[in-house]
């Protein structure tokens, strides 16, 4: 029986997935995804699952993830899922398919929001007073 651990990360979530032999059940955080809400995070964990359609039918899918907001760790659910998948199947073209539909699928994205400047608490990290010319 083969099994597979994977790690996706998005800002400050972190998930964690287990790929092994199965009928393509998926749980996330212990329930099955189909449960999972908002539906459109729903929806972006499922992306990596329906591109590799035949073989992740055959894959039970276990996610824990942890930290961040709702769609951080939507990201970060489907990044590592997707890349248990590709290192579950060991096929270089499965691999191409997830980079050019979106290549955040296997690579980490490392942005961060700016850290806030003193003494612009109400306004953003760059943003400053408009200046009046009269």
């Amino acid at each position: 029986m083969k099994v597979v651990n994977t790690v996706g990360k998005r800002k400050t979530a972190i998930a964690r997935a287990t790929l092994k032999d199965g009928k393509g059940i998926v749980t996330v955080n212990g329930a099955p995804l189909k449960f999972y809400s908002p539906e459109i995070a729903k929806l972006k964990i499922e992306e990596a699952i329906t591109l590799s359609a035949p073989i992740s039918n055959k894959i039970d899918i276990d996610v824990e993830v942890r930290g961040g907001g709702v769609f951080g760790q939507a990201d970060a659910a489907r990044q590592a899922i997707a890349r248990g998948i590709v290192q579950f199947s060991e096929s270089t073209e499965l691999k191409h398919k997830f980079l050019a539909y979106d290549r955040n699928l296997l690579i980490y994205d490392s942005r961060r929001t700016e850290v806030r400047k003193p003494s612009r608490s109400s306004q953003g990290a760059r943003r400053t007073r408009q200046l009046s010319k009269r």
